[in-house]
């Protein structure tokens, strides 16, 4: 089992989908690391040699932000939002959508389960 970017990426798995187990790399980047490297799209993690990993390590630190550092930029640009009290902001702090979706009906998944209101019968 290869360990990169503190992430422990799938022994059996091909180097493309394996990489996209690291938070920020998704199938686009992963296959532009391949490239990078030089692996081929067939080749499985366990197959590799530690040149390999060390070099894919390499890239993946100088040339893309993933892990923690993305997480930490992702939540700053939200805190600098919410602190500026501009409407994205807002909708940020209340747990609503931020990105135009209608709550009147649906939107659960950022609200929360429904909540009964006492007294409101048809």
């Amino acid at each position: 089992m290869a360990r990169i970017a503190g992430v422990n990426i799938p022994a059996q798995k091909r180097v493309e989908v394996a990489l996209t187990y690291i938070h920020g790399i998704g199938p686009f980047f992963a296959k532009q690391i391949c490239e990078k490297v030089g692996i081929p799209s067939d080749r499985r993690v366990n197959d590799l040699t530690d040149d390999e990993v060390l070099r894919i390590r390499e890239v993946i630190d100088s040339d893309y932000r993933v892990e923690g550092d993305l997480r930490r930029s992702v939540a700053m640009n939200i805190k600098r939002l919410m602190d500026l009290g501009c409407y994205r902001g807002l909708r940020h702090r209340r747990g609503l959508p931020v990105r135009g979706q209608r709550t009147h009906t649906n939107a659960r998944t950022r609200k929360g389960p429904a909540k009964p209101i006492a007294g409101k019968k048809k």
